[in-house]
């Protein structure tokens, strides 16, 4: 049985500052306590991102010495957010590029469907570079593959609800990429536990001057990676997925 409602935001970030402090005070104007993980930033920006730590607000910062990538500090946010007793965990990026007012839509998809992840479907402006858009369509068409449904319209955007439990259940027995392979074999791994999707579309932009941490040579030797372990184990983890939910019955209600 699902314990009471309630969620907190993890906002990992890696030499994203600009955003960050607009972003935690919408976060807090909407009572949702942030959890930032500082993922191994410079000193200057670290001294940047600590002065976001406000206890009375409901702001945490967790120091990571060294960069891991954006999954690992996701994953140790999913530790920290148990740890403080949320159900639920919004992950948000750092940068600015994630719609916050869509934040109560995506709350209320969260407490309807508290068994399922809650995601963010993009619908992107003119700033989506188009290199990044073909390689999205790429991962779209394996993740179809990987779970042999139509239930994921989009396995990439960082803008999501998670049930904690479940996200730390999968975080500790599985492997799960810690870079940018992170979100899409998170929910693939997710959908293989029998989760439901329920999808909300929101505008995403790649803001002018962002700085980003896509890494094109190595992260795509990742995600290549990442699709062929989903790949080898989709033929038996499907069907596992499939028995599941004939015993548990349970699906998303109504948006």
């Amino acid at each position: 049985m699902m314990s009471e409602f309630q969620i907190g935001a993890i906002v990992p970030t890696y030499r994203h500052v600009k955003a960050l402090p607009a972003i935690v005070d919408q976060l807090v104007a909407q009572n949702c306590p942030v959890i930032i993980i500082d993922d191994g930033n410079s000193p200057e920006l670290a001294e940047v991102i600590e002065s976001q730590r406000e206890p009375m607000r409901g702001v945490d910062v967790i120091r990571l010495q060294e960069n891991g990538g954006k999954g690992g500090a996701v994953k140790q946010g999913f530790l920290a957010a148990q740890k403080a007793g949320w159900s639920h965990a919004l992950q948000i990026d750092a940068d600015g590029q994630h719609d916050i007012s869509q934040l109560p839509h995506l709350i209320h998809l969260a407490k309807q469907n508290p068994e399922a992840v809650i995601c963010g479907v993009p619908v992107y402006d003119h700033t989506i570079p188009k290199g990044r858009k073909i390689g999205r369509e790429i991962t779209h068409f394996w993740v179809r593959i990987e779970t042999l449904s139509l239930e994921i319209n989009d396995s990439m955007c960082g803008f999501r609800v998670y049930p904690v439990s479940d996200a730390v259940h999968v975080v500790r027995h599985e492997f799960i990429g810690a870079r940018m392979d992170f979100d899409t074999e998170m929910l693939v791994q997710l959908n293989w536990r029998g989760l439901r999707v329920v999808e909300h579309p929101t505008k995403v932009i790649y803001p002018e001057e962002n700085v980003s941490n896509f890494r094109m040579l190595w992260d795509n030797v990742r995600i290549t990676a990442m699709h062929t372990r989903l790949a080898i184990q989709a033929p038996i983890r499907v069907p596992v997925r499939m028995m599941r939910r004939l015993m548990s019955n349970k699906y998303p209600k109504p948006n």
